[in-house]
């Protein structure tokens, strides 16, 4: 993928790092918790990427930008989950929480100026 076309989009790019590091912590997951927790986050996660594509070539990005935002809620949960069944390291946890924080006040600021308010 060209990188420069989402130079300008730097929520993209923290989700690709974001997803590099994401995928490697999850393929270290237990095998009886590869088909739940860790497909259905992958999934999500993907998902997402798909959201901030869309949403960057979309004139109407309200819809789109909330639909990733729940989404991003969505992997908080399964996240909280996994760690809970000690699938996540509290480390790996603690870094993923912080990575999605990031990456939804960067969603947030972006509805927001999208969006604005008279």
């Amino acid at each position: 993928m060209n990188n420069s076309r989402y130079e300008e989009l730097p929520i993209f790019m923290k989700w690709m790092d974001f997803l590099g590091w994401f995928f490697q912590v999850t393929e270290k997951f237990p095998k009886r918790a590869r088909h739940t927790f860790v497909n259905r986050m992958q999934s999500i996660a993907l998902d997402i990427v798909e959201d901030l594509v869309e949403a960057r070539y979309s004139r109407s990005k309200g819809a789109i930008l909330k639909r990733a935002n729940l989404r991003l809620e969505k992997l908080r949960v399964l996240l909280r989950l996994s760690f809970s069944s000690t699938y996540l390291s509290p480390k790996a946890f603690e870094q993923a929480a912080k990575d999605i924080n990031e990456v939804g006040a960067m969603l947030g600021g972006w509805r927001k100026s999208s969006n604005p308010v008279p």
